[in-house]
């Protein structure tokens, strides 16, 4: 796997662990299932004013702001369906950018149900982040995919077709 690990690894490490290994191998789900166009359109589409993307290593945060000497990273989200994954995904950028010793802030927004959620690195938090990467790192190096189980989320994943066809 090039690059290390990833915000989106991250993100599906608390859907699905077979999905971290699918990505990892650059395996793309169906570009046209519903909820990836969905997807698109609100993230290019939501906060458009606000939009300063920033690439930092192996991230690519949504929208980023500089508030009395912090880095304000805001990450956006169709839903709050994934909210677990979504602050996860968030503390984890949070971890990469203060590796430079910035002072970081997060929020996670989600434009469709007009929430707004603020999302602090703490040492709880990065310990179980760092529990995460191990996981992620050990996942990724495994010859074959982890196997395929049902979990609520199956029915309408995009990856579905690599899992039950």
């Amino acid at each position: 796997m090039e690059g290390g690990i990833s915000g989106t690894l991250i993100w599906y490490y608390y859907i699905c662990k077979r999905e971290v290994w699918l990505i990892s191998r650059a395996l793309e789900p169906d570009q046209e299932d519903e909820n990836i166009v969905i997807g698109k359109f609100i993230h290019e589409n939501s906060y458009s004013r606000e939009k300063k993307e920033l690439d930092f290593g192996n991230i690519k945060v949504d929208i980023t702001d500089n508030k009395d000497g912090s880095i304000i990273v805001q990450e956006i989200k169709k839903s709050s369906k994934f909210i677990e994954s979504a602050r996860m995904q968030l503390l984890f950028y949070l971890y990469e950018i203060r590796k430079t010793s910035a002072d970081t802030k997060g929020i996670l927004l989600i434009p469709e149900e007009k929430k707004r959620e603020e999302v602090i690195l703490d040492e709880e938090s990065e310990e179980k982040l760092e529990k995460a990467i191990e996981d992620i790192k050990k996942i990724v190096s495994m010859e074959k995919p982890p196997k395929a189980e049902k979990i609520k989320y199956c029915r309408n994943c995009a990856y579905s077709e690599m899992c039950w066809a």
